[in-house]
C-alpha cells in the first residue's frame, strides 16, 4: 500500500475556496446585525485649509437620517497610534478627501442623501502636492520604511565614478500608484450589553487593528473583538487600520446601535495609502570587462503632513550586485497629499525597476548580454554589511529562466525583429526581496476523537494561509491534512503579526509548528484517554524570532518577457513571460504559482498601463476609479509562467521557507520594460509605458 504524500510540499486545495465562490465566505461588509446603521464619509473638498462650519440641518431633516459627526461633536480620541486615524478630532484639512464629517442613517441610500444634502464650508489655503527633484523642501530622513538608514556608503564613491571606464547615469521617475483590492475597505462595529466592541474589519491583521483601537478609545484590548475572517485582497494597504474603522466605531459608540462603514473605490485613493511617486538616480560604475565597480543610487520621493513614510526605493542596490564602492540615499519632501503607505514589496518595486533598468542600460553600453552581466556581478556577501547570504540562488534563477525561455537563442541588437507591424523584443531583470519573521503566538488542540485544531490570529487576504498552515500543523503532528482543522482571521486567537511584508507564513507558520511539536510532546507523555475537553498547547516564538541571525537572509528571482510593440500606434503588448525564483523551501506548490503569478501580474500593470496623476491645481489624483486607472485584464496577460528553485537554508525557520508574496513583482516592470527597449532601440525611463510615450520615437 502507497503512503499518502508528506502534507508539506504538496499542491493541496485552498480549504476556503467552495465557500468563496459559493458566497458562503463572509466579508467585513457583510456583516449586518440587527438595527444597523450605515455611515457615509464625508471628504473635504479643498486640498489644504479648514472647516468653518458644517451645516446639518437640511441632512438631518431628511427621512432614515440619525446623525452627522463632526469634529465639534465626534468622540474624542485618547492616543491615537497612527496620525491618520485622528479624524474628525479638530478642523484641520491635511489634504483633500480627508474626512470631515460621517452622515449616519437607516439605510445606505438615506446616507448617501444626507451627503449631499451636508453643507460644509471651508478656509482654503495654499496647497504644495507637486514632487519635484529640486523642490526646495527636499530633506535626508533618519530611516526610511523598514527602518533602514536613510543614506549608507562604502568606499570612495565620487573617486569611483570619475575613475569608471564604463559610466551609466539615468533617472527614473515614476508616478503614484495604488493598491486597489478588489474589496474596498469596509468597517462593521458594535457594542454589546456588557460594554465589549466587536469589529469586523477588512484587515490584513485583526491583532494590530484590535490594539491601535484600544489606544485610540482608551478600551483594555481585552474588552475588543477584531475578526477579519475573509479578506478581498490588500497589497498592504490594509495593514494598518484606516479612517473607516475609527468612524465606525464611533458611530456605534455615539448612536448605540451597530454601524456599517464602508469606502468607496473612488475614496481609497485619499483614505488607504499609496506607493509614493519616486524620481530616482541611477550611475553604475564597471570596468570593461562589466565587472561593476561603483552602485550609485538616489531618491527623491514624498510623504504627508501628517506622518513620515519614505519609500525605502534605494535600499535593494544595498543587497543586489558586488561593487567597491556603493552609495545609497533618500531624501522625502511633505506636501500636502496623502499619507503614502505600504503596497507591495514598497521599496525593492521601484528601486529594482530602476536598477535593473540601469543594469540593462550598462549591459548595452558594454556589449555585454544582460543575464551575464547579472551572473559576473553576483556577490558571495551582502554588499551592504558584509554578512554571508543564508542562501542565495540568483545566479541558478537567471540561468535556469533563460533556458526555460529560449533567451540565448534572440538577436541581441535592438529593433531587429519584425513580425508584421510589429517590432518584437525580449527583457530580462533580477529579482530580491528581505526575509522579515517576527514573533508570532499559536494554539494546538487535540481532541479525543483524534483530530487537531490550530489557531493563530494570521489573516488570508487571498494567499491560502489556512490551506498552509494546516500542512504545516499535519506535519509537525505526522497527521493526515484533513485531520486538522485551522481557525484564523480573530482577535480572540493568539496574537500574529499583520499579513505584510512577505512574513506571514514564515511567521505564523513558525509559531504552529512549535505549538504542534509541544502538543505531540504532551501527548507522548500523556496516559490513559484525553479529557473531554482534549489537550490544548499555547505558545509564541518571542525567543526564537528575537535572536539576531548573523546571516543577510533575502528571496531572489529572476524575469524573462517578450512584447510586441506595434510600429505604427506605439500599443505594447506583452507576449509572454517567465519568472524562476529562489524562496526557501515551497511549502505549497498550487498557492505559490498563485502569489507568483499575480506578483507578475502587478509588475506589468505597473509597466504598462498603471498611472496615477496628481492635478497640482485640485491638489488630488485624478484616476480615482477602475474605469480610468487600469489594471491588467486577462487580455492584457495572456501567459505567464511562474517556476522556482528549491532552497533548503538552514537559517531560517522550521521549514525552511522565505516569504513568496512579493518577490514576483520586485523586477517584473523592468524585466517588460527592457524588453521595450530591446524591440525598439528606444528607452523610456517614465512609467508606465503608454502608446503617447513611446510613438514620438518611432514616427
Amino acid at each position: 500500500m502507497s503512503q499518502a504524500p508528506p502534507p508539506l510540499g504538496t499542491p493541496a486545495v485552498r480549504r476556503e475556496g467552495r465557500d468563496k465562490v459559493t458566497g458562503a465566505a463572509r466579508y467585513a461588509a457583510e456583516h449586518t446585525p440587527p438595527g444597523c446603521l450605515y455611515g457615509r464619509i464625508v471628504p473635504a473638498a479643498v486640498a489644504r485649509g479648514r472647516v468653518l462650519a458644517v451645516d446639518a440641518a437640511d441632512a438631518l431633516a431628511l427621512p432614515g437620517v440619525r446623525t452627522v459627526l463632526t469634529h465639534h461633536d465626534a468622540p474624542r480620541l485618547k492616543q491615537p497610534d497612527d496620525p491618520i486615524l485622528a479624524v474628525l478630532q479638530d478642523d484641520r484639512v491635511p489634504h483633500r478627501g480627508w474626512p470631515v464629517a460621517l452622515v449616519v442613517a437607516e439605510t445606505p441610500e438615506a446616507a448617501d442623501a444626507g451627503v449631499e444634502a451636508l453643507h460644509v464650508a471651508y478656509e482654503a489655503e495654499r496647497h504644495d502636492v507637486r514632487l519635484t527633484p529640486d523642490h526646495p523642501g527636499l530633506y535626508t530622513p533618519d530611516t526610511v520604511n523598514g527602518d533602514y538608514p536613510a543614506v549608507r556608503e562604502r568606499g570612495d564613491t565620487v573617486r569611483a565614478l570619475a575613475a569608471a571606464p564604463v559610466l551609466v547615469d539615468s533617472t527614473y521617475t515614476l508616478g503614484a500608484l495604488h493598491n486597489h483590492p478588489m474589496e474596498p475597505h469596509a468597517t462593521t462595529a458594535w457594542r454589546d450589553g456588557d460594554g465589549h466592541l466587536t469589529v469586523h474589519d477588512s484587515s490584513q491583521g485583526a491583532t494590530r487593528v484590535r490594539d491601535s483601537l484600544a489606544a485610540a478609545f482608551g478600551i483594555p484590548p481585552g474588552r475588543i473583538t477584531v475578526r477579519s475572517e475573509h479578506v478581498g485582497g490588500g497589497f498592504g494597504c490594509k495593514g494598518t487600520p484606516r479612517p473607516q474603522c475609527v468612524l465606525a466605531v464611533m458611530a456605534a459608540l455615539r448612536t448605540g446601535h451597530p454601524v456599517k462603514v464602508v469606502l468607496s473605490r473612488r475614496q481609497m485613493a485619499a483614505l488607504v495609502g499609496h506607493r509614493a511617486p519616486t524620481v530616482q538616480r541611477v550611475r553604475l560604475g564597471a570596468e570593461l570587462d562589466g565587472t561593476l565597480t561603483v552602485v550609485d543610487h538616489e531618491i527623491v520621493t514624498h510623504t504627508s503632513t501628517l506622518k513620515e513614510f519614505v519609500e525605502q526605493a534605494a535600499v535593494p542596490a544595498r543587497v543586489m550586485y558586488g561593487s567597491a564602492a556603493g552609495r545609497t540615499a533618500h531624501q522625502v519632501v511633505a506636501l500636502d497629499v496623502p499619507s503614502p503607505s505600504w503596497m507591495r514589496a514598497p521599496g525593492e518595486t521601484p528601486g529594482m525597476y530602476a536598477l535593473e533598468s540601469a543594469m540593462d542600460e550598462l549591459a548595452s553600453a558594454l556589449g555585454m548580454d544582460p543575464v551575464e552581466l547579472r551572473v559576473q556581478n553576483d556577490p558571495a556577501h551582502e554588499p551592504d554589511s558584509g554578512r554571508p547570504f543564508s542562501s542565495r540562488s540568483l545566479t541558478a534563477c537567471l540561468e535556469t529562466g533563460a533556458a526555460r525561455f529560449g533567451w540565448y537563442g534572440r538577436d541581441p541588437s535592438p529593433a531587429a525583429r519584425e513580425e508584421g507591424e510589429h517590432l518584437v523584443g525580449t527583457g530580462v531583470a533580477a529579482a530580491t526581496y528581505p526575509v522579515y519573521i517576527t514573533s508570532s503566538g499559536a494554539f494546538a488542540h487535540a481532541a479525543p476523537d483524534g483530530s487537531y485544531r490550530v489557531g493563530v490570529d494570521a489573516t488570508d487576504i487571498g494567499t491560502g494561509a489556512r490551506t498552509v498552515l494546516a500542512q504545516i500543523a499535519a506535519d509537525a503532528l505526522a497527521t493526515p491534512l484533513d485531520n486538522v482543522r485551522t481557525e484564523i482571521g480573530s482577535s480572540g486567537l493568539p496574537d500574529a503579526p499583520v499579513a505584510g511584508g512577505s512574513t506571514g507564513t514564515a511567521s505564523w507558520g513558525w509559531a504552529v509548528h512549535k505549538a504542534c511539536v509541544l502538543l505531540r510532546h504532551r501527548l507522548r507523555e500523556h496516559t490513559g484517554p484525553l479529557p473531554a475537553d482534549g489537550l490544548t498547547v499555547t505558545t509564541d516564538t518571542r525567543e526564537e524570532t528575537g535572536r539576531e541571525s548573523p546571516y543577510a537572509r533575502h528571496a531572489f528571482g529572476a524575469h524573462f518577457a517578450e512584447v510586441a510593440v506595434h510600429a505604427r500606434t506605439g500599443e505594447v503588448r506583452l507576449h509572454r513571460m517567465l519568472g524562476v525564483f529562489a524562496a526557501g523551501r515551497i511549502l505549497n506548490p498550487r498557492t505559490a504559482r498563485s502569489q507568483f503569478i499575480g506578483g507578475m501580474t502587478m509588475g506589468v500593470g505597473m509597466a504598462l498601463t498603471e498611472a496615477s496623476t496628481m492635478d497640482p491645481v485640485f491638489g488630488d489624483f485624478t484616476e480615482r476609479d477602475l474605469a480610468s486607472y487600469h489594471v491588467p485584464a486577462c487580455a492584457d496577460v495572456p501567459r505567464i509562467e511562474a517556476h522556482w528553485i528549491d532552497e533548503d537554508d538552514p537559517h531560517l525557520n522550521p521549514m525552511g521557507s522565505k516569504g513568496i508574496g512579493e518577490i514576483g513583482i520586485v523586477g517584473a516592470a523592468a524585466a517588460v520594460a527592457n524588453a521595450v527597449r530591446h524591440a525598439t532601440a528606444v528607452r523610456v525611463r517614465d512609467l508606465p509605458i503608454t502608446p503617447d510615450t513611446l510613438l514620438p520615437y518611432l514616427l
